[in-house]
């Protein structure tokens, strides 16, 4: 995926998953992104094939993240929500840019370069077809934004974000709760979301039953390395 030079998902998914990655391979994709100024990320599942471990540090490679993605087989007669007073729901319509504004001021308080990306990609995220938009509220208030993408029953639970002050009211809870009902309602059977390990988000989820599936490992090619 290229999504510009400086853009945190322009990377490779799932290398390894269905065929051997060869050398000439990994050659084919990194021309591809320094061809357009962009570092190499690889994001890899440890289910991917095992001679990835030896061929990435081969050719430059260091591992510079890990993520806890997890699962959760969702009833069919939904999962209870715990009071609250935080509220959370789906947008309305004509509430993209409040959902987008939102989402920027979370992730921009955590990682102050992420804003700017946040909100120009929630103008996909508000529009897309198979993407659903939620906001958190405390009084009437937008506190946290979180999304859902549904396809073959699977809901991926991703883009949650909580405005830093007010961190600690439960939003996150009422957003992964709203938006596990809402899968139920859509006919899904399986919940996935990633977390970064031991992670205020990994503890949320887990209270919600959620359980890791496996720890996925975000690789980047040095700079150097030729």
């Amino acid at each position: 995926m290229f999504d510009g030079a400086d853009s945190p998902v322009t990377q490779t998914f799932g290398l390894g998953m269905f065929a051997p990655a060869t050398a000439d391979d990994l050659a084919t994709l990194e021309a591809f992104f320094e061809e357009r100024g962009a570092p190499v990320f690889h994001e890899v599942s440890p289910l991917a094939d095992a001679a990835l471990l030896e061929l990435l540090p081969d050719r430059g490679y260091r591992p510079m993240e890990f993520t806890s993605v997890m699962y959760q087989p969702i009833p069919p007669e939904g999962l209870e929500e715990k009071p609250t007073e935080v509220t959370a729901r789906p947008i309305a319509p004509g509430e993209g840019p409040l959902w987008a504004d939102t989402a920027a001021r979370g992730w921009g308080g955590e990682v102050p370069e992420l804003g700017d990306f946040v909100r120009d990609m929630g103008k996909v995220s508000t529009s897309a077809r198979s993407s659903h938009c939620f906001l958190a509220e405390l009084d009437g208030t937008p506190v946290a934004a979180g999304a859902i993408t549904i396809h073959d029953g699977v809901a991926l639970l991703a883009g949650a974000s909580t405005i830093p002050e007010w961190r600690g009211r439960g939003a996150q809870g009422a957003l992964l709760a709203v938006r596990l009902r809402f899968a139920t309602e859509q006919g899904c059977d399986l919940a996935m979301m990633g977390a970064l390990p031991g992670s205020a988000s990994q503890r949320n989820a887990e209270r919600q039953g959620f359980r890791i599936a496996y720890t996925r490992i975000k690789w980047q090619r040095r700079a150097a390395a030729r």
